[in-house]
């Protein structure tokens, strides 16, 4: 199976378990892979045989910046839940939540969660 890669795109969101989270918001980056069959698209040179990255970023940034989850794990869920229903080429997704202002005293990159879905589950 083919993948669509989207690397390391930065949103602001307000989610979190504390309540200073959900006031004062931080930065989140999120990684996907979208799995799908690209040959068509590759051989027609036509958008319309593959998902254009540009529409599922919309769609990830309305997530993130609109809702609020509590936990990492329910924003990846409802990324992925959403990215499925949207575009039909798309058969699997793996959604990289990454949370790098986590309100945890000592140094670290980031903290996140990793999901994959398909749309068979």
């Amino acid at each position: 199976m083919d993948k669509i890669l989207l690397s390391n795109m930065g949103f602001y969101g307000y989610h979190g378990v504390f309540k200073e989270e959900s006031v004062l918001g931080q930065k989140f980056f999120i990684d996907m892979e979208l799995y799908l069959d690209t040959k068509e698209a590759g051989l027609t040179d036509q958008m319309e045989k593959s998902v254009s990255y540009g529409d599922v970023y919309e769609l990830v940034k309305k997530i993130v910046e609109n809702k609020r989850f509590n936990l990492l794990e329910a924003l990846a869920e409802n990324i992925s839940k959403e990215v499925l229903g949207e575009f039909e080429l798309i058969q699997e997704v793996m959604v990289r939540v990454k949370k790098p202002e986590a309100p945890v005293p000592g140094i670290y990159d980031y903290f996140g969660v990793e999901i994959r879905r398909s749309r068979d589950e």
